[in-house]
């Protein structure tokens, strides 16, 4: 589904022009973190809610177009990139220009997460499986290989963590014999950070703490 399709374009931006009042006003009925500002139809940037709270309210958005954020996304960006847009800008609207920089409208975040929601990655039946691996050890071409192996198959895959040259790797994996998997990948030396029922490594080391724990009190 093409993301131009979230466009929301039925609310006018704010106008260079307007009363710091009157945008709080807006703010007031709306629940964005920011609102676009244009000015002779070319867009300037964003106004944030933060700031339009802090502003004198008898002078117009001009006396503080130093304030404006100036974040935007195409009308044809992948929807990944536009969700990194969200989280770089710490905003739940993002502005949309074409290729010569006019504006189009905006997306709202919940749109956004609601096209995520449709992925394979979230919609389909499955097994969530985090595991990691030096940053210079792991290959998704052997997390691939591990996984069909197994006779399973991925149904998203991402970097979820990376710290002291350690990368955290989340999967989603189709319905499939999940302790044959969380083994495979041990044996591969990759740690298995999420929990399982069905890891039968947990279950035996529990067992054998327990007996030498038991012998350890003759």
């Amino acid at each position: 589904m093409k993301t131009s399709l979230y466009i929301v374009n039925e609310i006018e931006p704010l106008d260079l022009s307007v009363k710091v009042t009157d945008a709080q006003l807006l703010f007031n009925e709306l629940t964005y973190t920011h609102f676009p500002v244009i000015k002779d139809d070319v867009y300037l940037g964003c106004v944030s809610e933060t700031d339009i709270r802090c502003f004198e309210t008898d002078k117009t958005l001009e006396a503080y177009q130093y304030s404006l954020e100036g974040f935007y996304t195409r009308s044809d960006d992948n929807w990944l990139d536009i969700l990194e847009s969200f989280a770089k800008n710490n905003s739940n609207i993002m502005p949309v220009l074409d290729d010569h920089n006019k504006y189009l409208g905006f997306f709202e975040l919940g749109d956004i997460i609601t096209f995520f929601n449709e992925t394979p990655f979230l919609s389909e039946p499955g097994n969530i499986l985090i595991i990691e691996k030096g940053i210079l050890d792991y290959s998704f071409s052997e997390i691939s290989q591990i996984v069909e192996s197994n006779n399973a198959k991925i149904l998203g895959l991402f970097i979820s963590k990376m710290k002291n040259d350690v990368a955290q790797i989340t999967l989603k994996i189709s319905d499939s014999d999940l302790n044959n998997i969380v083994q495979t990948f041990r044996r591969y030396s990759y740690n298995i950070i999420s929990k399982h029922p069905e890891d039968t490594f947990l279950t035996n080391l529990k067992e054998r703490s327990k007996y030498l724990e038991k012998y350890l009190n003759i």
